[in-house]
């Protein structure tokens, strides 16, 4: 069990599971049975905000997921913010059932760490991306730099922030996290081997979603 649960992540969830603890008790004394709906969404609390150790793949050409969540596409764009340059876009969905911390996709020191007031849309809209509320990131090593981009969603209305420009992360550290359903982004370089597809599963951390060339 104490691999799953981190203080840091437990601690964002304090809040709520206070509030869901009180009307817990002090329903208790009104229906026992309806009490019950409180304990579930007590536990559920508990278990959305889990964060398990993973396993990093090692090399330093393997970019890992940033999120835990579904695929949902794949594209050319340009990187407007801080690359202006074309890239390969890998957005992740994270429903309410994955693990909603962010993990490094490389070694590498935050160069920037942006946020950006907007809306709070499905994430699975295709307009979510340019006005959903957002922070964004970039990592930068000798191998050049790898955009990430939390998004809220009709849900998650809180990106929570772990780390600082100029702080150094290994790949696979946590680094922040969106509380509910939401979406990850990942910006490559276009000479970056995409090994995942539309569809996918992927474990933040720990699969691999592209490869650098050597």
């Amino acid at each position: 069990m104490r691999s799953l649960m981190r203080s840091q992540t437990l601690l964002e969830a304090r809040w709520i599971l206070l509030i869901l603890a009180a009307i817990g008790v002090a329903v208790w004394f009104v229906s026992a049975w309806l009490s019950l709906i409180f304990l579930t969404l007590f536990l559920f609390t508990i278990a959305f905000f889990r964060d398990p150790n993973r396993p990093v793949p090692p090399g330093p050409n393997l970019i890992v997921a940033p999120a835990d969540g579904r695929v949902r596409d794949i594209v050319e764009l340009d990187e407007k913010e801080i690359l202006k340059t074309k890239t390969r876009r890998v957005g992740i969905f994270l429903s309410i059932f994955d693990v909603h911390t962010n993990r490094a996709p490389i070694d590498g020191r935050i160069v920037y760490r942006q946020h950006h007031a907007g809306l709070c849309l499905d994430a699975r809209d295709p307009d979510c991306s340019e006005k959903n509320e957002a922070m964004t990131w970039a990592f930068e090593n000798s191998r050049g730099a790898i955009v990430v981009r939390q998004l809220t969603g009709a849900i998650a209305r809180r990106i929570v922030a772990w780390a600082n420009v100029g702080d150094e992360l290994k790949k696979g550290q946590r680094f922040g996290m969106i509380r509910f359903g939401s979406r990850t982004e990942l910006y490559l370089p276009l000479d970056a081997e995409v090994l995942v597809k539309t569809g996918d599963h992927v474990s933040g951390g720990s699969t691999v979603i592209a490869r650098l060339p050597d």
